[in-house]
């Protein structure tokens, strides 16, 4: 069989812009017919290479070896997966040879059998096994998706285990527990957890002491939504965790830290390591931020400068702020515990690192100031003034600090 032959032919092939909707329809469903029957020769292929010597003498991981030869992540982790699983499987490995199931939905009969058979506690018999992957394979038959496969092996998962003396109920088992942390297309991360009951309740309290509703500077109710609120108590959190293994208060916590990268010459192309580039506004709250170490690197990205010791305010001035400030973040009125220094004239453009440019943010309000239009600048009183943007106040009134909420402009002079 001449495989390069096919897929010049493939290359070749062209459908045109004469052909109808109805030809477009047949022709686009044995397009996807055959991509599913060429992912099944694929996972044929690796399960080959994973038990030859070839892999071995690379000394590299299947997985590592597909991606060499082109292949995305995902489908990499999915391939192996499969091409593991596909020789001990009953009907899988004749619906995929046929062109009837994608490789997604493969991945998620093979994933689900995983998980069903760590749930029982002990190898699932041969008949077991067989009957649960018929389940799978017709959940997916039935319209289900990838996911939907998955959350049905879960829920099997649950009924076995709790008719076995050696499986643990669902919410007492670590062994299935799971955490992702993936960067979308956009930049944003999503986050995904299953969860034990204990780690959830650990979860679920801190989320909820953080997530607390707080007045807006009018002292009016907050705006935020439940969502927002538990988004901004995670990074409170997470920023909580980062100072106390600062100071010593997290014995064996793992070495790590956030690391901003800002290329001397393009401050625009600012980076975090997992989550990649950031903006300009995002590069300007991170500076100011005690639980991020900033990396000023030239072309080569050989560093240049750590911005760590020029731009932190040291405690005895945080302390001064923290009096002159009433204790409070100066926009929503949190306690000075939640709170970090911000320079009102940013550092990166000559700001000082002092008491007349420095006030307390929340990690929230510090988002709203660098990305929501709020701004703050230093009265001729000595105190920080809040600007809110125009779609807040089109006349752009300045806000006295929380702790002088009371306080009208006039007063100031």
């Amino acid at each position: 069989m001449d495989l390069g032959k096919m897929t010049s032919e493939l290359i070749e092939l062209d459908f045109g812009e004469e052909a109808d909707g109805r030809a477009s329809f047949d022709a686009l469903r044995e397009v996807l017919t055959m991509t599913n029957v060429l992912h099944h020769h694929a996972a044929v292929l690796a399960g080959i290479l994973n038990r030859s010597a070839v892999l071995r003498q690379r000394g590299g991981s299947l997985r590592q070896l597909l991606i060499d030869l082109g292949c995305a992540p995902a489908t990499a982790s999915r391939l192996v997966r499969v091409a593991t699983a596909l020789p001990d499987t009953q009907f899988l490995a004749g619906h995929t040879r046929d062109g009837y199931l994608s490789l997604e939905h493969a991945d998620a009969v093979v994933t689900g059998l995983t998980h069903i058979e760590r749930r029982a506690g002990t190898p699932l018999t041969r008949q077991s096994r067989v009957e649960f992957e018929r389940v799978l394979v017709a959940q997916t038959f039935s319209g289900a998706s990838p996911a939907e496969v998955a959350a049905h092996a879960r829920s099997v998962g649950n009924s076995v285990a709790a008719e076995t003396d050696s499986g643990l109920p669902a919410a007492a088992d670590r062994r299935v527990d799971e955490f992702t942390v993936a960067v979308d297309r956009d930049g944003r991360t999503q986050v995904r957890g299953d969860l034990d009951a204990v780690i959830g309740e650990k979860l679920a309290t801190l989320i909820d002491a953080f997530s607390v509703v707080r007045p807006e500077p009018d002292g009016s109710a907050d705006t935020r939504s439940a969502g927002r609120r538990r988004a901004d108590a995670l990074e409170r959190i997470l920023d909580a965790a980062m100072a106390a293994h600062d100071i010593g208060a997290l014995a064996g916590a793992p070495k790590t830290s956030v690391l901003l990268t800002i290329p001397a010459d393009t401050p625009d192309l600012s980076a975090l390591p997992w989550v990649g580039p950031v903006s300009r506004a995002t590069t300007e709250q991170l500076t100011c931020d005690g639980t991020v170490t900033t990396m000023i690197v030239d072309g080569e990205t050989v560093p240049l400068a750590m911005g760590r010791d020029r731009r932190l305010f040291p405690a005895h001035l945080r302390k001064a702020i923290i009096v002159r400030d009433g204790g409070t973040c100066i926009k929503c009125g949190a306690p000075a515990s939640w709170t970090q220094v911000h320079h009102i004239t940013h550092w990166c453009q000559g700001g000082e690192t002092c008491v007349d440019n420095g006030c307390l943010v929340c990690t929230s309000c510090h988002s709203d100031v660098h990305h929501a239009g709020w701004d703050v600048v230093m009265g001729y009183d000595r105190h920080p003034w809040l600007i809110p943007p125009a779609s807040v106040d089109p006349r752009r009134r300045p806000l006295p600090a929380h702790n002088r909420r009371t306080m009208r402009l006039d007063n100031a002079a």
